[in-house]
């Protein structure tokens, strides 16, 4: 008896906007005009992680990978996959030197990824309930509910090791426990889907792929410090993860999931969406609190915390997407399952968003203790372009710049800080020889300064004045006075600033000082950025022996800077030129340079 097939096709945004619609209507109409429809059903499920590759299709039963699918390749798939049995090699993945992975275990991104957070991703239609519950979802909060106590919920968590995911690394276990020990007829479960960090979208995704396992462990955490009441903090720039939390949420409420008597246990909860503006600074807990009740989004000191006074004075528990995810899985299998992975004091995995300069970007799950370079060149393929691999960034705008003089560093929260970075949310951004770490920092503090709230002084004017400093050494104009001012304006931020966006903000400068202070030097002392990038440091000029004067440059030159005659050396007026790049980008010799 021959199986049924179904295809499998990536509805994450990534290829949603590679027009993975068009690929979905495409497989439907297919079958339908082959006459297959009855023996193949086409799913449109979450991120597959493989971004680079996308769009993506995967045909089951034999895991078949297909990647840069177009929707004219639906006609071929069926009518040799589907009908012929045979898989259409031309779409299959294939590494550098050509060898074709049939399967996805063949695939080297894939093969040292643990998948607990993203165990569904990809797998089901997260707009269908019931293939959440087919892998056993809802069954946590069912054994939640009937087999296990409070206390015994809070113990399997501390068992577990699980801490916060959402940058600070807390022990969830006694979060939950503060805000159960706290008497009062009123609580708050939030689920902080905020998610800001340039480049991240690890939490947009788990919520588009999976949404079911956000509100069952929310409901699970709702049970066991004694809330009735949820809210989902996200972004309204998110519409695709709105609109799969909004179809989810209706599911829960329709199979007694969610709402009034849940599974006929006497017990009550509902959640909420509320949406964010966009401001950065409401991923920061208290700050977001103040947005949900319909205030500013600005932090207030703490303590008190917001696990004992949060949500309109009440005690809240509030964990990122990340975290809650991870939830249904230790209530499941148990604290001590989730305990055998990663490290002592970092157990579990962690989802990183692995982007910039690397041949495999995409969304990955890996386990705590991993090294950078397993993740940067077994999972991530290495550095495109022959390029020699210069940083990595963690953490996001708040993090550190990470060397290769430590890529054999385990990753978990302790040594990510004795590095000078942090974990953060997971943004993971690989730079090559090519950027300037200056620029890079004077990019970080510009989005830092801009999303800064301005309420404490030491975020509202220490980072404008980090930021002022970078701008005049990038310009040329920087004195090795602006370095010690630098470090002293960071340290101070670090020590005054009210909430964590103002504490880790100089991160970026403090690291990149720390690691690459010879590239600042170059700046200030020779007026020259090593890497190129600084363009008011650069100055284009035309190599007399490789000039062929064809004279295209000047043609291209939208400054008319560049004199010359044909079949002799053209020339660049340095004060003229605008440095836009137009001449180096146009000469086939190689005889523009810049310097």
């Amino acid at each position: 008896m021959k199986l049924k097939n179904y295809i499998l096709v990536c509805g994450g945004t990534g290829c949603e906007s590679s027009k993975a619609d068009d690929i979905y209507r495409s497989f439907m109409k297919e079958l339908k005009d082959q006459k297959v429809d009855g023996e193949a059903q086409v799913i449109k499920t979450g991120c597959f992680g493989f971004c680079e590759k996308g769009p993506i299709v995967k045909v089951l039963p034999d895991d078949s990978f297909y990647v840069h699918v177009k929707a004219e390749d639906a006609k071929e798939i069926v009518a040799e996959h589907i009908i012929k049995g045979r898989q259409v090699s031309r779409l299959l993945y294939k590494k550098s030197d050509e060898k074709i992975h049939t399967k996805i275990e063949d695939i080297d991104f894939y093969q040292k990824q643990v998948r607990v957070v993203l165990r569904n991703c990809g797998f089901i239609d997260p707009e269908n309930i019931n293939e959440y519950i087919a892998r056993d979802g809802y069954l946590a909060l069912e054994k939640a509910l009937f087999e296990m106590k409070p206390d015994d919920v809070i113990k399997e968590l501390e068992i577990s090791g699980l801490r916060g995911r959402g940058g600070a690394g807390f022990p969830t276990w006694r979060k939950w426990s503060f805000s159960k020990g706290v008497p009062g007829d009123q609580k708050f479960i939030v689920c902080n889907a905020d998610e800001g960090d340039p480049g991240a979208y690890m939490d947009r995704s788990t919520l588009e792929g999976d949404p079911h396992s956000v509100l069952e462990a929310m409901t699970i955490a709702g049970h066991t410090v004694g809330a009735n009441r949820g809210f989902i903090y996200i972004r309204a720039e998110y519409p695709l993860a709105i609109h799969r939390l909004e179809i989810a949420i209706g599911q829960a409420k329709e199979n007694g999931l969610l709402g009034d008597d849940i599974l006929g246990s006497g017990f009550n909860f509902d959640i909420e969406i509320r949406l964010g503006a966009g401001a950065f600074v409401c991923g920061e807990e208290t700050a977001l609190l103040a947005s949900i009740e319909g205030k500013r989004g600005m932090p207030v000191p703490r303590p008190p915390f917001p696990a004992v006074k949060g949500l309109w004075g009440k005690p809240t528990v509030i964990n990122n997407v990340e975290t809650w995810a991870n939830i249904p899985v230790i209530i499941m299998k148990g604290g001590a399952w989730f305990a055998k992975i990663g490290t002592e004091k970092s157990k579990g995995t962690k989802v990183f968003a692995l982007t910039g300069k690397i041949k495999n970007s995409g969304l990955i799950e890996v386990p705590m203790g991993i090294t950078l370079r397993e993740i940067i060149y077994e999972i991530g393929g290495g550095v495109p372009n022959g390029k020699k691999f210069k940083a990595v960034q963690t953490g996001g705008p708040s993090g550190g710049v990470i060397t290769a003089d430590y890529l054999d560093t385990p990753i978990d929260f302790d040594n990510l800080a004795k590095l000078g970075s942090i974990m953060g949310s997971g943004g993971m951004i690989v730079m090559d020889e090519d950027d300037c770490m200056v620029d890079v920092t004077k990019f970080y503090l510009e989005f830092t300064v801009d999303e800064s709230c301005g309420k404490c002084s030491p975020c509202r004017v220490g980072g404008r004045q980090l930021y002022n400093h970078l701008e005049k050494i990038t310009n040329g104009e920087g004195t090795e006075e602006d370095i010690r001012k630098m470090r002293l304006i960071g340290k101070a931020m670090q020590k005054a600033s009210l909430c964590a966006l103002g504490q880790t903000a100089p991160n970026p400068v403090i690291s990149t000082l720390q690691y690459f202070e010879s590239e600042y030097m170059a700046h200030i002392k020779e007026r020259r950025c090593p890497a190129g990038k600084c363009k008011k440091m650069l100055r284009y000029s035309i190599v007399p022996e490789k000039c062929k004067g064809c004279g295209l440059c000047a043609k291209k030159c939208p400054a008319g800077c560049i004199k010359g005659e044909i079949k002799k050396p053209y020339v660049i007026d340095s004060v003229a030129c605008v440095k836009c790049g137009a001449c180096e980008e146009a000469c086939k010799f190689k005889a523009v340079v810049k310097n």
